[in-house]
Formats: C-alpha cells, structure tokens, sequence
C-alpha cells in the first residue's frame, strides 16, 4: 500500500514539474514577444525621422 501511493505521489510531481516547466516557458515567450512588439514603433519612428 505503502508504494502505491508513493507512485502515486511520484506521478503527481513528475505532471506537477512538467506543468511547471511548461508555465515558465510560455512567460518567457510571452515577455520576448512584449518586448518585440515594444520595439516595433521604436523602428517605424527611426524610419521616419
């Protein structure tokens, strides 16, 4: 019984880190892509002045 539920446990915090992982990987995308769109304005004055 005892190993069941450590499996158990162990399943839920490989999924636990995974979804972790994930989480993190789509805030860093997301701050590159604010960043970006931040300088595309930046770009378009250069051009224009």
């Amino acid at each position: 019984l005892v190993a069941a539920e450590s499996q158990i446990r162990d399943a839920d915090i490989a999924h636990e880190v995974a979804m972790l992982t994930r989480n993190q990987i789509l805030v860093q995308a997301s701050t590159a892509m604010v960043g970006q769109a931040n300088l595309i304005p930046q770009s378009v004055l250069q051009l224009l002045g």
